[in-house]
């Protein structure tokens, strides 16, 4: 068994203030700022922050996927499109569930999921 594991994550975004309201409004994501271009996001399952970048990720850039879980997959999605985000793939059925993929207001992929 491994003594190492994934401790925390750090984020690249083009905007930290507009980030932080998509993350709040859609996740209810509570942040902890370090500065003008740092923010931590807290208890989300894992630790990390957002930090000031113009790097935008996605899997077609050969990016890792940060998947969200979700209990109400349909009302994730809604609140995505509310707020800003792009879906560039509806909810699917995968081994294990459903998800859907969606770009953020800085233009970087992320996916939620659900049973």
């Amino acid at each position: 068994m491994s003594h190492h594991h994934i401790n925390y994550l750090e984020i690249p975004v083009k905007d930290i203030a507009r980030t932080k309201t998509f993350f709040n409004h859609v996740f209810g994501w509570q942040f902890q700022d370090y500065g003008p271009k740092y923010s931590c996001f807290l208890d989300v399952g894992i630790t990390g922050g957002f930090f000031e970048s113009d790097t935008v990720f996605t899997t077609g850039k050969g990016s890792p996927l940060i998947v969200l879980y979700s209990s109400s997959l349909e009302q994730s999605q809604s609140r995505v499109i509310e707020h800003g985000g792009h879906i560039n793939k509806p909810i699917f059925n995968f081994p294990g569930g459903r998800r859907f993929q969606f770009l953020d207001i800085n233009g970087s992929e992320y996916a939620v999921w659900s049973e």
